[in-house]
């Protein structure tokens, strides 16, 4: 009985594995006229080069094609497109944005890991979830958050001093005072917990599991379609045991990642939620004095209709999700600013004097601080060349049209000025690329010059209508899926530099530090090393 139970299963398995190989040279697709890179494998096609550590030749080839839109090969030979046209991504990202959730596999992974937060849910939950957030992400409590983002920096700059045992300056790890800087920013303003003290070493589970899970999930890229499945698959405990029973190590590591997030979610919403029925006093006497996100969000679902309320497991993941979002994305992109400012000191000193006269001695106020124009040109072409997540990757739940700025020239030499895109096909919206569209940046465009944002945006950039939601920019996409939390990512970055850099001068210290793509690029010493650090040398200012 068992083994005809056994061969029922397997040998549909089987079959549906040789048809997924064989389909793509027994029927014909849309896509099959879209040129593009050369598959190196039936099993994972181009997903290694896209996924991969050193993918940025991948990218740069692609961008160097002429054309911005591309067809890959998907893991057992599916076609994918990678598009950067900004037209198209008009529609991907906005017009017809229903048309193209998130790739399910996406979805899965992030629920797996998070829970039923915003980064694993799409349709009405997303849109629920979506609404309640949005308050607190406003301009106006950006400026109510101000004073503990200063406070923050604040500690940091006094950690980085203590570090210092010589005026002549010394080499430190920037990448592990920004992740922990980052991590007690969210905790602050996010989550009205304090994580690091930042003044003295403490180990923090919470920190480094947000630390590894990319690199961690980079190694787990054959499990996709697994994680897909596997969400739709019994209930929780038995999913639970199928995770168990996976052999790969890095797997495991990711599974870890998922308790440990989980496990200190669970324990800050309840002392959230004991201070919450304590009264305001109460709510007053916590990090964040009740001004940070989860506290008003826990606010508002108390008083929302139940139909508007979010579960206890939507709760919990909302706060893992949070953390995870805001950690690595920003104190990598803090990280790649202070790497480049080391290599143009020029810049540098530009920054720093721009800083220190706004400051006069003093915290630079939000309007101020926010309106620096130096500094903003500074971080929007960092962002623009170097954004933390260079693509994401959306899938078409029909079968839809999607028009082109420019056409493009078919294999069989017909121009094309719209693709049919069949259902189901993965579309990875090229974030990297589009930054670095020389049609509309220019033919400077690969290189890095903030001064380009001191003048009037060129006519190009206005005539392209690119769908970000931040600085005619896809850094931090557009849409109904637009990164939520950018203008809490910008300020960190701001008050960070503004304290950092009128405290201390950076410079290299001759390793070469290699920046590895992911989902987020993160750097390391060398292009082998799998450790992430960012080492400098820093000296503090004097008079």
């Amino acid at each position: 009985m068992f083994l005809v139970l056994l061969q029922s299963l397997l040998f549909p398995a089987a079959f549906w594995v040789i048809w997924r190989i064989i389909r793509p040279y027994v029927v014909r697709s849309a896509l099959d006229n879209i040129p593009g890179p050369p598959s190196n494998s039936f099993w994972s096609g181009n997903m290694p080069e896209l996924f991969g550590r050193h993918a940025w030749s991948f990218y740069d080839k692609i961008d160097k094609s002429g054309l911005s839109v591309v067809r890959i090969t998907g893991m057992l030979s599916k076609p994918v497109l990678y598009v950067f046209d900004p037209k198209a991504l008009h529609h991907v990202i906005l017009k017809d944005q229903h048309f193209y959730p998130k790739a399910s596999y996406n979805v899965a992974v992030n629920r797996l890991t998070f829970g039923p937060g915003i980064f694993g849910v799409i349709d009405d939950p997303h849109r629920k979830q979506r609404k309640m957030l949005n308050p607190v992400f406003s301009i106006n409590h950006m400026r109510h958050m101000t004073p503990i983002f200063y406070e923050t920096a604040h500690r940091l700059r006094q950690a980085v001093t203590g570090q210092l045992v010589s005026q002549d300056g010394m080499e430190i790890d920037m990448l592990h005072w920004m992740g922990r800087t980052a991590l007690e920013l969210i905790g602050q303003g996010g989550l009205g917990y304090s994580f690091d003290p930042l003044v003295a070493d403490t180990h923090n589970s919470f920190g480094e599991a947000l630390k590894v899970f990319f690199p961690t999930l980079g190694r787990c890229t054959n499990y996709r379609l697994f994680a897909h499945h596997h969400t739709k698959f019994g209930p929780a405990p038995l999913r639970r045991r199928l995770l168990d029973l996976i052999p790969d190590p890095n797997v495991q590591a990711l599974k870890n990642v998922s308790d440990i997030l989980c496990a200190k979610s669970t324990e800050i919403l309840e002392r959230k939620r004991v201070a919450l029925r304590m009264g305001d006093e109460a709510m007053k006497r916590q990090v964040g004095e009740g001004k940070d996100i989860m506290s008003i969000l826990l606010r508002a679902n108390a008083s929302s209709s139940q139909e508007d309320k979010l579960s206890e497991e939507e709760l919990v993941a909302q706060m893992s999700s949070l953390v995870f979002a805001a950690m690595d994305t920003t104190s990598n992109a803090l990280s790649r600013i202070m790497d480049l400012l080391t290599k143009h000191p020029d810049v540098q000193d530009k920054l720093r004097a721009e800083i220190l006269e706004a400051a006069s001695g003093q915290n630079i106020p939000y309007d101020t601080l926010v309106e620096l124009p130096y500094l903003d040109a500074v971080c929007r072409e960092t962002l623009r060349l170097y954004p933390p997540v260079p693509f994401v990757v959306r899938e078409a739940r029909t079968d839809v049209v999607l028009p082109l700025s420019e056409p493009i020239p078919g294999i069989d030499g017909t121009m094309m000025s719209e693709i049919v895109v069949p259902k189901g096909t993965l579309v990875v919206v090229g974030i990297r690329s589009c930054n670095r569209n020389k049609q509309i940046w220019g033919e400077d465009a690969s290189e890095w010059k903030p001064e380009r944002w001191l003048d009037s945006i060129p006519t190009a950039v206005k005539d392209a209508k690119v769908p970000g939601v931040y600085a005619n920019l896809m850094t931090f996409l557009g849409g109904g899926n637009s990164c939520i939390g950018f203008k809490f990512s910008q300020l960190e970055m701001k008050v960070i530099l503004a304290v950092l850099l009128t405290s201390f001068r950076f410079t290299p210290t001759g390793k070469e530090v290699y920046w590895n793509s992911a989902q987020v690029s993160y750097p390391t010493i060398g292009r082998e090393s799998r450790k992430a650090c960012m080492p400098l040398n820093v000296q503090p200012l004097t008079g």
